[in-house]
């Protein structure tokens, strides 16, 4: 629970700013810095003072192991933890130098590298991340550090989200001084991320092959009840939810993680945590840490904390929104929306690069929530669809088409106060826009938030994506400006010929689907689609030519996300097929028999049995499909395991046939469900796993 006493302890666990001042030297601490704001990296000296603080700190919180933390490119935390033990002949020493704070070694041949590694070349390097701090948990010292191979390609997330960060800086400071910032030197984005996930009774979890092999229920007949009521959300949150959250929020704030919001979603079972804005690469961390501690704090109140994108059929799926904005070394908002003659061109000049950058890249935009997992729940009534476009509200576009057609923008900005009715009740000034939760990209008044990510997906590859493209755009505006054009006309260049990509409407609608085929925005409704288009020519050539990516490293990307969503259709088939095999095909013929025996005595004694002959004979029906349906998925499953290397080829067999015979097989097995009995049903249903608690 939070109160002054975790307030005061804010942070503990971590060793910051705070902590650094107090037991570093004047002289080293200014020389980290320095660093730290020139972008250099530490000095040998430096890095030798701040390891053995470290050391001497971590060891007080009682640590006795330290471990590089790092996000290789499955998307989940990876850490080798390692003793503070040499020894000094026959005696053990507490060691921790500045070498090992520097440097680390991994295997990296046994994390996947899409091409970039050969299983004999293994070594790769972690060093630690200097703008991101170290924090002790589980009786380990944390060091957040980067992951590349030998020949230095970044075999992480982290590496080329740094990079972004650190093109996205020079790049505003390029563009600072024409569009009226002459003291900007550089910048930051800072990104706020929401974090929808499901709790369930671990003792119903226990029972369920997909939740623990998958993560999502691969059968399972819908609730009579569902999320129909809306009484779910934003509801009265259950006492043992409560605690689970109450604990959460105390150890979030251990680790300076500012969580801020809790409440119930969409879904029954369904939560939400929110985080205060950071800087891209601390909330990335961040976010990290956060979904391994709401997993392991869920095991200790009897729940399982579930991250998949779709864990239930027929309710809402989990999302991770991604609320991001520009500050200027200075302070200043880029995203802030500013209609004054002194704010105008900072804002629209920011809007007209981010505007121009989402039309020409929706598919990178794209590729960043493409999963085998958030397939599922894009464009299904309940997160935006695959289709990438923004909104901006009617105000805002008001102001565009003022600037297309040359017409006077700073026109007087009064707004709307807000009022009830009610004499008790205060008014207040409105916002100026509605907000469009079926947007994939909308704004919201001082940030954009992207709205398609999956829940156990990590923000780093969206946010390196935006940064990347919004620090392109400027430069081609910085471009044009240095070539002669006027700063107006190339804001108003961008908006006129990018302004396809604004849509202020239901992105749910059939309506849009074809409304963005008539504007040629692209629709790649799944993840092997998007991929296909990963390495177009204009993405390539974006992000080499901005030194984020090489190209052999976006290679290994497409490569390792066609891996990745092959075996996870994989795994799920496998396991829909042993469930059917070994728990539910069984069941149902038990209780078909059952049913079969009581016909026969009732028909024996001369009733006429009519209405349980055509159950019989349906349910029998029914079974028998979905016996030669089994069999359909074990063949394909031999025909996948024969395709060889070739990861599309898999991923494009993997969605067109082993989901295809997943689905029609969960169709036969959830109908046969609801005509069971409830008592003979092998494995815990909805009811059970979403009202459970």
């Amino acid at each position: 629970m939070l109160n002054r006493e975790s307030i005061n302890n804010y942070g503990m666990n971590v060793f910051d700013d705070l902590v650094m001042q107090s037991s570093l030297p004047k002289s080293t601490y200014r020389a980290y810095k320095e660093c730290i704001e020139k972008g250099e990296p530490l000095t040998r000296e430096v890095a030798t003072a701040i390891a053995n603080a470290m050391k001497i700190w971590a060891l007080e919180k009682g640590a006795t192991h330290f471990t590089h933390w790092f996000l290789p490119m499955t998307g989940l935390n990876a850490e080798k933890h390692d003793a503070f033990l040499e020894l000094d002949g026959d005696n053990p020493v507490l060691e921790f130098s500045g070498k090992t704070l520097r440097k680390g070694e991994s295997d990296a041949s046994s994390f996947p590298s899409g091409g970039l590694r050969a299983t004999f070349e293994a070594r790769g390097y972690t060093s630690w991340d200097a703008t991101s701090h170290a924090f002790v948990k589980n009786n380990s010292l944390y060091i957040p550090t980067v992951f590349c191979s030998y020949n230095g390609e970044a075999l992480d997330m982290k590496t080329p989200l740094l990079k972004s960060m650190d093109v996205l800086s020079k790049a505003v400071a390029r563009i600072a001084p024409y569009i009226g910032l002459e003291d900007v030197k550089g910048a930051k984005p800072y990104v706020g991320a929401e974090q929808e996930y499901f709790l369930v009774p671990d003792e119903y979890y226990q029972k369920r092959m997909d939740l623990k092999l998958c993560g999502r229920t691969l059968f399972g007949a819908k609730a009579p009840k569902g999320q129909e009521m809306d009484d779910h959300y934003f509801g009265s949150i259950k006492r043992r939810v409560q605690a689970f959250m109450e604990e959460l929020d105390t150890e979030l704030w251990k680790y300076a993680i500012p969580s801020k919001t809790k409440h119930n979603e969409a879904a029954p079972a369904q939560h939400e945590v929110a985080c205060i804005f950071r800087n891209a690469n601390i909330t990335c961390d961040n976010n990290q840490l956060l979904m391994q501690l709401m997993q392991d704090i869920a095991k200790k109140h009897g729940l399982r904390c579930l991250l998949h994108e779709k864990p239930f059929a027929g309710v809402n799926g989990s999302g991770k929104h991604n609320n991001y904005s520009i500050i200027t070394d200075t302070g200043l908002n880029l995203c802030k929306e500013n209609f004054d003659e002194d704010g105008f061109l900072p804002f629209f000049a920011t809007l007209a690069c981010i505007v121009k950058g989402v039309d020409e890249f929706s598919d990178l935009l794209r590729v960043t929530c493409a999963t085998a997992a958030n397939d599922l729940r894009l464009g299904a009534l309940e997160a935006p669809p695959a289709i990438i476009s923004m909104y901006l509200g009617s105000k805002l576009n008001d102001k565009i088409d003022a600037i297309i057609e040359k017409k006077n923008i700073f026109s007087e900005n009064s707004r709307e106060r807000f009022n009830a009715g009610v004499a008790a009740v205060c008014d207040f000034t409105k916002d100026d826009n509605d907000r469009n939760r079926t947007s994939p990209m909308a704004f919201t008044g001082n940030k954009f938030e992207f709205r398609t990510l999956g829940s156990s997906q990590s923000i780093a590859a969206l946010n390196t994506f935006l940064n990347t493209i919004i620090a392109y755009e400027m430069n081609n505006m910085c471009d044009m400006i240095e070539k002669g054009a006027d700063i107006l006309s190339v804001i108003r260049t961008f908006f006129e010929e990018h302004r396809r990509i604004l849509f202020d409407g239901d992105g749910y609608s059939e309506e849009w689907i074809k409304e963005a085929e008539r504007r040629g925005l692209p629709n790649r409704k799944n993840t092997v689609e998007a991929l296909e288009h990963f390495l177009d020519d204009n993405n390539v050539n974006m992000l080499s030519g901005m030194g984020v990516y090489t190209l052999d490293e976006l290679k290994s990307r497409k490569d390792i996300l066609l891996e990745n969503y092959a075996k996870t259709i994989h795994v799920e088939a496998t396991t829909a097929l042993r469930m059917a095999q070994s728990e539910l095909y069984p069941a149902c013929l038990r209780n078909l028999s059952e049913n079969a025996a009581s016909l026969f005595n009732l028909e024996k004694c001369g009733l006429d049995c009519i209405y349980l002959r055509n159950d019989v004979e349906d349910y029998n029906a029914h079974l028998q499909k979905a016996n030669l349906i089994i069999k359909e998925l074990e063949k394909a499953l031999n025909e996948y395991n024969c395709i060889g290397s070739d990861n599309h080829k898999k991923a494009r067999f993997a969605h067109d046939t082993l989901l295809e015979n997943m689905n029609m097989l969960r169709i036969e097995i959830d109908y046969l469900e609801e005509l069971t009995d409830n008592s003979k049903w092998p494995i815990p249903d909805y009811v059970d796993l979403m009202f459970g608690i």
